[in-house]
């Protein structure tokens, strides 16, 4: 495939979307090169190429798609997951996307259908994770599945297999992620507790959380 000249926010978004591949790893959300990352640009989508480490990943490894899935950037091939990348950027107003296979999180996935509302920040993606039906990593089959479960939500679960989560940025999506499998571990650790029911929180509960995060930070003055 001939070179393309890569405009300036293109070469930004590749710098990021490394960095934050690279934060899977470091924080234990994927192990070798499982998992994968995108962020869209225009129509644009910048993805992790299969199978390659992330810390061998450099400028000139840039790897892009349009939103049918051609190639138009980059020699090296891009992650098998891509049906599922662009079955979100096709369906939402994301701009980033991070798939992790997380230990709790998927250690959740093959036991209930959704995680419990254990913690109030289970608003933060739109209600209780779902968890997706198993399909075959990489098929159309596994991208409905994901679609259905996301469905008014920005992150789900898939069956034995990991997470998805968008946003509108990079850091919202690995926030999301990173959130999800948090509550994971918080709720297989209660759930764990012999003779015990872990406390959930109601809807009620859950969109009076929603709505107090939506002021969330500097100009919310939360904690």
């Amino acid at each position: 495939m001939e070179s393309l000249e890569r405009p300036t926010p293109v070469n930004e978004a590749w710098a990021d979307l490394v960095a934050t591949a690279r934060r899977t790893v470091a924080d234990g959300l994927v192990v070798g090169t499982s998992g994968n990352v995108s962020v869209r640009v225009g129509d644009i989508v910048l993805v992790t190429p299969t199978g390659v480490p992330y810390e061998r990943l450099a400028a000139q490894d840039a790897t892009a798609v349009d939103l049918s899935g051609r190639q138009i950037l980059g020699e090296l091939k891009p992650t098998s997951e891509l049906p599922m990348h662009l079955a979100v950027y096709r369906t939402t107003a994301a701009t980033a996307i991070v798939h992790t296979h997380a230990v709790h999180a998927t250690a959740v996935s093959t036991l209930v259908t959704e995680l419990p509302p254990i913690h109030y920040l289970t608003a933060t993606l739109g209600g209780p994770a779902r968890v997706a039906p198993y399909a075959l990593y990489g098929s159309d089959e596994l991208a409905e599945n994901m679609l259905s479960a996301l469905r008014d939500r920005s992150a789900c679960l898939l069956q034995n297999h990991g997470t998805v989560a968008y946003g509108a940025s990079l850091d919202e999506a690995y926030d999301r992620t990173a959130n999800l499998e948090w509550m994971c571990r918080v709720w297989l650790a209660a759930h764990g507790v012999p003779g015990r029911e872990p406390s959930l929180l109601s809807p009620e509960r859950l969109a009076e959380a929603g709505e107090k995060l939506r002021g969330y930070g500097q100009s919310g003055g939360a904690g």
